[in-house]
């Protein structure tokens, strides 16, 4: 594995500063970019090994705190281990947070972060690639539809509401992509019902979106994430190697 270099970036938005993690191989040569969306617990030391290892693997990542309108990075205490069904105030703290962030504000926000990826010279020339946990699983598929000359890859994990029937649904996005996506959603998951992923299937493969999705058997929502009760071993190593897979083809 190659040596990580790390540091925390400021990010200028049009609506302030965004704070950042961003890791990379420590060899001072261009790597790809991959855009890392957090899950709602944000920016803590977790996601950072998690953006180390994508890192190592010989991409430069960028990890933004969506909450920044809110304060720095972590926006809130957690504890090291986050048992939602023991500590359900942590979700109330969460929830107004994530509310606020409009699609329409985190598209915003996300031109701001692919010009600073675009700018920063660790990072290669030419689309990036992003990748998104949770909530974040439905910010990079309108990445992905909303910039797609920027993005040549897009992949969701445990990502829940992707296809509601509302108008402002991500999937209704789909016949804008121009990415290779994937996505492994947690068959144990109540915020993505199989209709939703039924309708999502559907709208990637009417719009000719290169695709792939698996259900991840046995996986509940979050089971990349290791400081969780959702946390599954098995398939966070196979998301792990799903998503290098796009990355390495399509990067």
């Amino acid at each position: 594995m190659t040596t990580v270099h790390a540091t925390t970036v400021e990010i200028p938005t049009q609506h302030g500063t965004a704070d950042a993690y961003l890791a990379r191989p420590d060899d001072n040569l261009p790597h790809p970019a991959v855009l890392f969306y957090m899950d709602a617990f944000g920016i803590r030391p977790h996601l950072k090994r998690m953006a180390d290892r994508l890192a190592g693997a010989g991409y430069t990542v960028l990890v933004p705190n969506l909450f920044y309108r809110h304060g720095r990075a972590p926006v809130f205490e957690l504890p090291d281990f986050i048992d939602l069904s023991q500590r359900p105030e942590i979700f109330l703290q969460v929830r107004p947070l994530m509310q606020a962030l409009t699609p329409e504000l985190a598209m915003h926000d996300a031109a701001a972060y692919l010009r600073w990826l675009t700018d920063c010279p660790h990072a290669a020339a030419g689309p990036a690639g992003t990748t998104g946990y949770c909530m974040g699983a439905g910010l990079a598929l309108r990445t992905a539809a909303t910039y797609p000359q920027q993005i040549a890859a897009a992949a969701g994990f445990h990502g829940g509401n992707l296809a509601p029937d509302t108008p402002d649904s991500p999937h209704l996005l789909a016949d804008r992509i121009t990415a290779e996506v994937y996505f492994g959603h947690a068959d144990q998951d109540h915020s993505l019902p199989t209709e939703q992923i039924d309708r999502l299937d559907k709208a990637l493969t009417a719009a000719g979106v290169r695709h792939h999705t698996e259900v991840y058997t046995g996986a509940h929502h979050g089971y990349t994430q290791a400081d969780t009760d959702g946390y599954n071993p098995e398939a966070a190593e196979r998301h792990w190697t799903a998503l290098l897979a796009l990355l390495n083809r399509t990067l």
